[in-house]
């Protein structure tokens, strides 16, 4: 029986030991993560709102329903706290506050020896708070991602001096903001950014030039700047408040990373 029992467990298959319903453990945080049954080529990392979690973001159908469709994987980022820990926040949500660019570099590189996705093939999308993460990494890590999808989030009260990567970029906002006004507003002792000055900058620090108004689907509006290869920023609007699609993401997906 004892030898039975030792056979057992040596040809058992391993049990993954994290994934939807369980956090899979970096330095300096936790992530969770859901790979379609067919397998994944490639992910869409995903960074939450105030107040969420990545469990939350694995409780979103449409967030599933999109990484089956792709044949990709989804992963759920997670948050210190409720907050992210961005330069000039009103507060950090922990002390000390965590680098949160070490932190999103330590999730890819867990993925990709965990996992074996294609380091490569990777999507950094973010909303509201998660949007202003999403910028910090494009300025502080921009080449850990293939393509970013800033929603609805900015710098807080300014952008960075510079950017240390080009990047292909996508930001979604809506018109009728009120949570993250396009034009910014001020949160206890700082303020979110001007997403005006936060274009401009980003034109002016990657040297793009004007491609003018792009094809989008009904609901958005949308213009372009173009750098050198597959830098690019594109600024797409709507008329609604404070919201995302994962539509929204999809779109960039099949169109960038081909």
């Amino acid at each position: 029986m004892r030898i039975l029992i030792l056979l057992l467990a040596l040809f058992a298959t391993p049990v993954a030991a994290c994934g939807i319903d369980s956090d899979c453990e970096v330095p300096g945080g936790t992530y969770r993560i859901y790979v379609p049954d067919g397998g994944a080529d490639g992910a869409i990392f995903f960074a939450h709102g105030y107040g969420g979690s990545a469990a939350g973001t694995m409780r979103n159908d449409r967030f599933r329903a999109l990484a089956g469709r792709l044949g990709v994987a989804l992963v759920a980022l997670a948050s210190v706290g409720k907050d992210w820990a961005l330069p000039n926040a009103p507060e950090h949500g922990n002390d000390p506050p965590r680098d949160e660019i070490a932190y999103v570099a330590a999730v890819k590189a867990d993925v990709v020896a965990q996992f074996g996705l294609d380091p490569d093939r990777m999507l950094l999308a973010g909303f509201s708070a998660g949007g202003m993460l999403t910028w910090n990494v494009i300025c502080q890590g921009g080449d850990l991602f293939a393509a970013f999808v800033p929603m609805s989030g900015t710098f807080w009260k300014e952008p960075p001096q510079s950017c240390d990567a080009d990047a292909a970029v996508t930001h979604y906002h809506g018109t009728a903001d009120t949570v993250v006004p396009i034009g910014g507003r001020a949160i206890g002792s700082s303020r979110q950014g001007d997403m005006g000055e936060v274009l401009a900058f980003y034109v002016r620090d990657r040297a793009l030039t004007p491609a003018g108004p792009v094809d989008a689907p009904d609901g958005l509006s949308c213009q372009r700047w173009d750098g050198k290869e597959e830098t690019y920023l594109e600024y797409c609007t709507h008329p609604g408040g404070h919201r995302f699609s994962a539509d929204w993401i999809e779109r960039v997906w099949t169109r960038d990373m081909k």
